[in-house]
């Protein structure tokens, strides 16, 4: 990456030809100063639509940036939009199956429109699930240049989180109609901006302001407000500084701060989908981050935070009790962040201890909250909701898999019962509508892993699973695929590896076996001998490449075909990584070097 970065902005060494093609639709000062390359360029990588209303806000920004950075001196251009779903509009639908590889197309995406050789930083915008780590995935690949993730923030508060769950249970149970059910869910999801409960968008805000890629306090501004106005702006005036400063993506996305976003997921109780992305995101890097290290992580790292589902707060409150900036705070103080970070703002972790104001119209930080304002939904770490961050493995016969148990009661955290299996959300609903599963059970939604269909998240099990756990029956799931950001009450064993598909042990599961699922003791087997799981044929119950067609499912085969395993990142990148890690490591051997930390 060192020898990547340029002495001068990049565009210097372009021949005429494509240095004209590169500022042909510019006009005024910006073409000039582009013609003269002597000035940084500034890409802007985009996701936004006006279809999702955490997206929605991006369509001023770049006008916002563009003369911001002109200001500075520089000029920045659109360089590329990238695709930005929603798992809410496409939860239990064919087009879920598509999300996990959006991040990947997104990904790419980044990397096509940084590959032009014009720029000398990057501001990335964007906001949700895949996309954040999509677009700093293919950032790093260009990790010698300056970035700058730049969010949007939340949409205002709305219907009380607990009571969307209530309603969406009763509807499940048949007690409450579907427009009962529209008018709670429009209440909750109502303006622009991120949905407000703590899932993986929120998740990915957090993760990325505490690994200092964000300008500090950037994170939970509302849009539309002066402020979130301002601190866009200030990120086009920070990127060029940061461009003449030699600074490197490179320099900031290394152990450290990968470990300080793995910690401040693990404080806040954040979204299991970061067991895949931020394993991605780490391999992007060159670093080797493992679902052991998040384990062990996660046995020393107080939980600090009830956010939903983790609690009935949501993200605005969270952010009003002190947000990340008392957070920062209170792990620094306790020793659990590395605080000899480079970040986006400067040298060193307790730049994000401050938040941002504006006084007189003008942007500016101050020190952040002191203690807590409100502790139900915040605490200090020397006062935790819990001493472990509440994300554990488990693995035993069937393999291995992640639980999120900060939102568990103790007393559903072991679970051994009977296995009903299903290999789609529709098979599984109407069993539970027909009174099949009205007991002890432990759900095994098979066939949902990366390579069978794509890993789409499950949300639409939760009330369903919610009613029969309330009901005082023993409950559990078992999955190869993926829960994420709504994990909540029910004991959820998700991103099963290796997954049915691939002949995994839970291909050979068949109904009654006994399943045995123990967070305390880390444990995950189906009580049958081995030799009789081992002797049983694996069912073939999953789709067919040949059936996974409809809603564009049939573009994305390359990927599914190319998709490496959940604990990997679930990436169709991680092979490639691996290759150039080998590389790597051979040429430092061959140079006699000491090898450092290599992956």
């Amino acid at each position: 990456m060192r020898q990547a970065a340029s002495v001068g902005p990049v565009r210097a060494d372009l021949p005429c030809s494509n240095l004209a093609h590169g500022f042909a639709g510019c006009a005024g000062e910006d073409k000039l100063v582009l013609r003269r390359a002597h000035r940084p360029g500034v890409a802007i990588v985009s996701a936004y639509n006006d279809m999702l209303s955490a997206h929605q806000p991006l369509r001023e920004f770049p006008d916002w940036i563009k003369e911001s950075v002109r200001q500075a001196g520089g000029v920045a251009q659109f360089a590329g939009g990238v695709p930005a779903m929603c798992d809410g509009i496409t939860q239990g639908r064919a087009g879920m199956e598509l999300s996990l590889f959006s991040r990947e197309v997104i990904a790419m995406s980044t990397g096509i429109a940084l590959s032009h050789e014009m720029f000398d930083g990057a501001l990335l915008l964007g906001v949700c699930d895949k996309i954040v780590p999509g677009l700093l995935i293919g950032a790093l690949s260009f990790g010698h240049l300056p970035t700058i993730l730049v969010p949007a923030g939340p949409m205002a508060s709305g219907l009380p989180n607990s009571e969307k769950s209530r309603i969406r249970q009763l509807y499940a149970e048949g007690k409450a109609s579907r427009e009962d059910l529209l008018e709670a869910e429009a209440a909750s999801y109502h303006s622009p901006g991120t949905c407000t409960f703590y899932g993986t968008a929120n998740s990915n805000q957090l993760v990325v302001e505490a690994m200092g890629l964000h300008l500090p306090g950037a994170s939970f501004v509302p849009p539309g407000t002066p402020l979130r106005k301002a601190l866009t702006e200030h990120a086009g005036r920070r990127v060029v500084e940061l461009a003449d400063e030699g600074h490197m993506l490179a320099e900031v996305v290394d152990e450290r701060s990968v470990v300080n976003g793995v910690i401040a997921l693990l404080a806040t109780g954040g979204s299991t989908n970061h067991t895949l992305h931020l394993v991605a995101i780490a391999a992007a890097a060159g670093i080797r981050l493992t679902w052991d290290d998040f384990n062990d992580l996660s046995a020393v790292v107080p939980l600090l935070a009830s956010v939903y589902p983790n609690g009935s707060a949501d993200i605005n409150h969270f952010q009003a009790a002190g947000g990340v900036q008392f957070l920062v705070s209170t792990l620094l103080e306790a020793g659990l962040l590395h605080r000899d970070v480079r970040t986006v703002a400067g040298e060193g972790l307790d730049h994000y201890r401050m938040e941002p104001v504006l006084e007189d119209g003008e942007l500016t930080w101050r020190e952040g909250p002191s203690h807590s304002l409100d502790e139900q939904v915040l605490r200090p770490a020397s006062k935790p909701l819990s001493a472990d961050g509440g994300l554990r493995m488990v693995q035993g016969n069937l393999g291995r898999a992640v639980i999120k148990v900060s939102a568990v009661a103790e007393r559903h955290r072991e679970v051994t019962a009977p296995a009903r299996v299903f290999t789609d959300q529709r098979s599984f609903t109407e069993a539970f509508r027909a009174g099949e599963l009205d007991r002890d059970v432990v759900v095994v939604l098979r066939q949902q892993g990366p390579q069978a269909n794509g890993m789409p998240e499950l949300h639409g099990l939760t009330p369903s699973l919610g009613v029969l756990l309330d009901r005082g029956h023993r409950v559990a799931l078992l999955t190869d695929g993926r829960m994420s950001g709504a994990s909540g009450k029910i004991p959820a064993a998700i991103h099963l590896t290796p997954e049915a598909a691939t002949g995994g042990p839970l291909a050979r599961v068949r109904d009654g076996d006994m399943i045995s699922l123990d967070t305390r003791a880390g444990t995950l087997d189906v009580l049958v001998e081995q030799a009789e799981l081992a002797s049983r044929q694996p069912a073939q119950d999953g789709q067919l490449a040949s059936g996974w067609t409809g809603t564009g499912r049939e573009l994305f085969g390359a990927l599914r075909a190319a998709v490496g395993p959940a604990e990997e990142g679930a990436s169709v990148f991680s092979g490639q990584y691996a290759a150039s890690a080998e590389s790597l490591a051979g040429t430092v051997a061959e140079a006699g070097l000491a090898p450092g930390h290599l992956p």
